[in-house]
């Protein structure tokens, strides 16, 4: 009984994992907060000190959200976003990244 219960938990959780990166990197960028700083268009900011993130470099992008939950960047607006990030995976990142990178 106890493998049984623990095979549909491991189950349950890959089903969970996997839907949450077909999601998508713009359903990701809404359901993160991301749009509530950065903008709905990822183009227009609600502050002017918050970077526009729409046409960034993917690769740029991925590696500054990975160093902001990881405490590796930590100056300027990084304390801001520190609290997003923990609820964003790395699979999730990369999703919000390429998408980001493909808006013009």
């Amino acid at each position: 009984m106890k493998n049984k219960t623990f095979a549909l938990a491991a189950a349950t959780l890959a089903l969970a994992i996997s839907g949450a990166v077909q999601a998508g990197g713009a359903e990701l960028y809404q359901s993160k907060t991301c749009w509530s700083c950065h903008g709905k268009d990822a183009k227009s900011p609600v502050l002017p000190i918050y970077p526009k993130l729409a046409g960034q470099n993917e690769a740029y992008l991925l590696n500054q959200m990975k160093d902001i939950k990881s405490g590796t960047r930590n100056n300027g607006q990084s304390a801001a976003m520190k609290g997003v990030m923990g609820m964003v995976n790395e699979a999730e990142m990369a999703e919000i990244a390429k998408w980001l990178a493909g808006l013009k």
